[in-house]
């Protein structure tokens, strides 16, 4: 007989190993889905992820091949990775989608995001709010006496930090592309 006894209701886990199990963790998955450019596929894209309760964090799309028709769909949702390979089988069992990619699993990627952002102020937070934007590389592209529209470009956490520093200096309204993703290399 054992000297280590498990209690009812306890879990196995040894206590060397307090990593959460696979299925608890979440991850932020980029997937590319490359579909015919045709009416409804976007909605049946998106339908697969409401229907089954898929949150999508940023959607991009736009035609990448006029001739043959086709665009690129890029998806971030967050889920466990047996919810991520849920979702990339799914998606491939649409018809008129023609590949599926997780640029996550797949190897470097290349992510960008823009981002329009409308600070209203004066004096002091003014200045503070150009110079932020000049240590953050964002461009004036419109300006008023009481406002500036900043334009940002940049992997969704560099644009999620310069929000955070707006917010105090009078940050009023946000519009975001949502993520562009490409592989990297080859």
């Amino acid at each position: 007989m054992s000297a280590l006894k498990i209690k009812k209701g306890s879990t196995k886990h040894s206590a060397y190993n307090l990593r959460p199990t696979f299925s608890d963790v979440m991850e932020a998955h980029t997937l590319a889905v490359v579909v015919d450019n045709e009416a409804g596929v976007l909605a049946r894209v998106i339908g697969l992820f409401s229907g089954r309760g898929y949150n999508i964090d940023s959607l991009t799309v736009a035609e990448i091949d006029h001739e043959g028709h086709r665009s690129r769909i890029t998806i971030v949702t967050t889920g466990t990775p047996q919810v991520i390979e849920q979702i990339k089988a799914q998606l491939g069992r649409i018809v008129p989608v023609h590949e599926v990619h997780d640029l996550t699993v797949e190897g470097a990627a290349v992510e960008r995001e823009l981002a329009l952002l409308k600070v209203t102020g004066t004096g002091d937070k003014r200045v503070e709010a150009l110079r932020l934007a000049d240590i953050f590389r964002a461009n004036v592209v419109d300006s008023t006496l009481e406002s500036f529209v900043f334009e940002i470009t940049g992997t969704p956490e560099k644009i999620d930090a310069f929000a955070d520093l707006m917010r105090p200096l009078g940050l009023s309204e946000v519009a975001r592309t949502g993520v562009a993703a490409l592989s990297r290399g080859q």
